[in-house]
């Protein structure tokens, strides 16, 4: 596969403009191969971008750390020339769209950076790389990073189960000298049926309905008691596992249920049973696995990778043959049937198909 390093260059390197370049790199240790790798890129990007005036645009943006300064942009056939992450990085291995835009992101940003997906262009960025124009920016002060939306702390009672039972037990209790209310569970008289539909009767029926004064000053006690409860406040913590994965063949269960704690998982047809960012079909037996199961287990190849960002869930086809899901998050944002199943084509689209917050 061919990479940014590789392209064919048209601007030479002053070795001053790369030392000032190099010298922006966000947590990287000196002759490590982070160290290299970014450096190596660097020089890639000097000698791709479009004009070399934006060399100096782009020694503003790092110096300020400003978003006012102009698009530094490469041509948009190198944003399909998949960068390689450091293989010493393990967490990275698990993430293969690594584009000059989340590169460079990592260099002289944010070294932790998974994908484009926790990107989001600034307002005044021309040449974003959504955009789908002809270059793209590579400026790293022209992109936002998507944070996880906040998860407000959850409130629970600490108080003793006596305590809960005591005042349970007020609430429900009738002073003697209160109107009893209306039993609804009892079924009303024919005397009393013809009353209520009687006009005459109507303001009888109502000032008999009505609760008294004691009733609702109890009724307010007893809304104090309950709220008096002390409460602590608990803050929210991610489970350990994003999401869990069942296998099935026609309606039979194979395997184990796979568990996922890494934000990028790929599930493909291969054998790799102790990969921690891979659920792999391949290795997974059936004796009485159909002629059916066998053809439609053959065309997985590379199969999904899934990302979970921020409490939403994006799918991405990386076999031959296209996906089908049924999302209904994303049937709701569409507004299409709950029960519509979505197509994915290989390798060319990113799909949000599920968010954390939306209500079914």
């Amino acid at each position: 596969m061919s990479h940014l390093f590789n392209l064919p260059f048209s601007f030479s390197i002053n070795p001053q403009t790369l030392k000032n370049l190099l010298q922006h790199r966000k947590n990287i240790q000196s002759n490590t191969s982070e160290d290299k790798w970014s450096e190596k890129a660097i020089k890639g990007l000097i000698k791709r971008l479009t004009k070399p005036s934006m060399i100096d645009d782009l020694q503003t943006a790092l110096e300020t750390q400003s978003s006012q300064a102009r698009c530094v942009t490469i041509p948009r056939e190198a944003q399909n020339k998949l960068v390689e992450p450091n293989p010493s990085q393990t967490v990275r291995k698990a993430f293969n769209d690594v584009t000059p835009v989340v590169a460079f992101c990592r260099i002289w940003r944010w070294p932790d950076l998974n994908t484009h997906l926790e990107l989001r262009p600034i307002d005044t960025c021309v040449y974003a790389f959504q955009h789908e124009k002809d270059q793209i920016c590579v400026n790293p002060y022209h992109y936002e990073r998507v944070v996880a939306p906040y998860i407000p702390p959850v409130h629970v009672p600490i108080c003793d189960r006596a305590v809960f039972d005591s005042t349970t037990s007020e609430r429900m209790q009738i002073q003697p000298d209160s109107t009893v209310p209306m039993d609804f569970a009892t079924s009303p008289t024919d005397q009393q049926r013809t009353a209520v539909n009687s006009p005459a009767s109507v303001q009888d029926n109502y000032e008999a309905m009505t609760p008294t004064q004691t009733s609702i000053n109890q009724q307010q006690v007893a809304t104090t008691n309950f709220n008096s409860i002390p409460t602590a406040s608990i803050a929210y913590a991610e489970t350990p596992f994003w999401c869990s994965i069942l296998y099935y063949e026609l309606n039979q269960r194979v395997g184990e249920t796979f568990h996922a704690s890494l934000n990028s998982l790929v599930i493909d047809g291969f054998c790799d049973p102790n990969a921690s960012d891979r659920f792999c079909l391949g290795s997974l037996t059936n004796v009485n696995r159909s002629r059916e199961s066998e053809v439609c287990r053959s065309m997985i190849g590379n199969g999904v990778r899934l990302y979970y960002i921020g409490g939403e869930v994006f799918a991405e086809c990386l076999s031959d043959t296209p996906i089908f899901v049924q999302s209904p998050s994303c049937n709701q944002r569409f507004q299409w049937h709950p029960a519509t199943v979505c197509k994915i084509p290989p390798r060319m689209y990113i799909v949000n198909i599920f968010i954390n917050d939306v209500k079914y």
